[in-house]
């Protein structure tokens, strides 16, 4: 029977994080208690750079039980396997932070202690090599499923580059069918209870009312509804992180795209490659102190490695969070509830994961207050963590130009000085609660930056140095025969998910 009130969500704006929770939402929500409404307006753009994700979409796609190659065929997506960073420990340098599993641990001991001593020895080679997602990368290979030359080997790890434009289109037609409705027009107004200070409804500038009891804000930067209603407030980290601009441009695109993000460091910033089926995405994060938005665009544009389509693209930032993503009413999901730079691909996944919350902390009609601060202190670790994360990159390295130097020099937050001195000292790594980086995901950013175990767990040393080179190189070749029987990520692509027709539905 249907509820004859159900309780109103309103989601303000659209773009991928608009269109994503909408219809997970309209997904997940029963149909009779609930009512899902999104207010858009085709006037208003959206930020649209977001392409590059991490394997936890793949989830996401799957609980909305989409098929994984139309999705591919819809969006113009191809394959990731992790990213690439050239240049940031030094000039010549490159690394990789691959998904998956990171060798293979040996009883109570992990991978990287044997590693760290194999490397003080002479033996074995870069950590790179010990990775299935980095060998299979580095050669342009796919796959999915299972193992193919063993049953012991790990599976492969992936997530997309795609569209992002085109993704929210899809989501789209996913979120209407299954009863969320769109309305058009531009938000004039929003108007609060006055005795709560609650949201009441958003007046459009056609003078349409939309009321609601609970509220999400997808408007972006702006943060119509968290911030310029409620002055949820902004805590600033562009101390720890200073890049504050962005510029944004397609070019066309390569006849083979790798399977993996390239993040290049520059000047006084870095520079990012996302590989799509029908185009090039790429950009330039950069610090206006230490460069000019003319020279960052002549970087950008002589980093490409095929023709500009169109002319760069500015976009402006601070670096930072609101203080509470989930004031009163309202949920602010994406860069409405702050913004971190996307060198690790993580915007995306915190719209999915403040999605994820939203579902677990589900409102009815009135808003519980324990709920509302356990979200909050949930939203508030994940972003902290993912910003330590981001600061590891800019502080571990020995570039020599004023903006490295600077962000070497910067004081570190507490818990990621502590973190490095862990790895430096004994090659221990401590994933804290729920974070979203793995153990693994720290060491392949650490070692690749240069942050070098001085010592490793004492039971590593029970281990023969002969035995250890040899049990490294087997380890080694292992993944490389794997990979050798992965066809390319090209022809995987044409075979699985080509696009015939751009945004064509499923």
């Amino acid at each position: 029977m249907t509820e004859p009130n159900p309780v109103t969500i309103v989601i303000a704006g659209g773009g991928t994080a608009g269109w994503m929770t909408a219809a997970a939402l309209g997904h997940f929500l029963p149909d009779d208690g609930y009512r899902i409404r999104l207010v858009e307006s085709e006037e208003i753009g959206t930020v649209g750079v977001g392409e590059a994700t991490i394997p936890q979409l793949v989830l996401f796609n799957r609980a909305l039980g989409l098929d994984e190659d139309a999705f591919l065929r819809a969006t113009g997506g191809t394959f990731k396997l992790g990213i690439e960073f050239v240049d940031w420990l030094r000039p010549g340098h490159r690394y990789m932070h691959a998904f998956g599993a990171v060798g293979r641990d040996v009883g109570l001991v992990a991978f990287q202690h044997y590693w760290a001593r194999a490397r003080h020895l002479g033996l074995g080679a870069p950590l790179d090599a010990y990775a299935l997602n980095a060998v299979a990368a580095q050669a342009g290979r796919m796959h999915r499923g299972g193992p193919i030359t063993g049953p012991d080997l790990p599976a492969l790890a992936h997530a997309f580059h795609f569209d992002a434009g085109l993704y929210a289109a899809y989501l789209r037609r996913f979120a209407e069918r299954r009863g969320v409705e769109r309305i058009e027009g531009r938000i004039a107004d929003v108007a609060q209870h006055g005795e709560t200070g609650d949201v009441a409804a958003l007046t459009l500038a056609d003078g349409q009312r939309i009321a609601g009891d609970l509220f999400i804000d997808c408007t972006g930067f702006r943060g119509l509804l968290i911030e310029q209603t409620l002055q949820s407030g902004y805590e600033d980290w562009s101390h720890w992180l200073p890049c504050d601009r962005a510029l944004a441009v397609a070019s066309a695109a390569q006849a083979d795209p790798l399977p993996y993000t390239r993040a290049t460091a520059k000047a006084a910033g870095w520079q990012w490659r996302i590989p799509l089926q029908h185009r090039t995405g790429n950009g330039h994060v950069y610090c206006s102190a230490f460069t000019s938005d003319d020279d960052a665009a002549d970087s950008l544009l002589a980093g490409l490695e095929g023709p500009a389509l169109g002319d760069p693209r500015a976009l402006r930032f601070t670096t930072g969070r609101r203080r509470a993503a989930w004031t009163r009413n309202v949920v602010a999901i994406g860069l409405a509830s702050g913004f971190l730079e996307p060198l690790e691909s993580t915007s995306i996944h915190m719209i999915q994961s403040a999605i994820a919350r939203l579902l677990k902390f589900l409102p009815g009609r009135q808003v519980r207050d324990a709920d509302r601060r356990a979200y909050n202190r949930q939203t508030e670790a994940e972003m902290t963590g993912i910003r330590d994360f981001l600061i590891l990159h800019y502080h571990a390295n020995a570039r020599g130009e004023p903006f490295w130097q600077a962000c070497r020099d910067r004081a570190l937050p507490d818990a990621l000085a502590e973190r490095i001195a862990l790895f430096r000292e004994g090659g221990h790594i401590v994933r804290e609660q729920e974070e979203l980086f793995t153990e693994v995901g720290w060491l392949q950013v650490m070692a690749g930056q240069g942050v070098t175990p001085t010592g490793w767990h004492p039971l590593a040393d029970q281990i023969e140095p002969a035995d250890l080179g040899e049990y490294l190189d087997t380890l080694h070749a292992l993944y490389r025969r794997e990979v050798g029987q992965m066809p390319s990520h090209a022809d995987y692509v044409a075979q699985h998910g080509a696009q015939h027709v751009a945004g064509r539905a499923a």
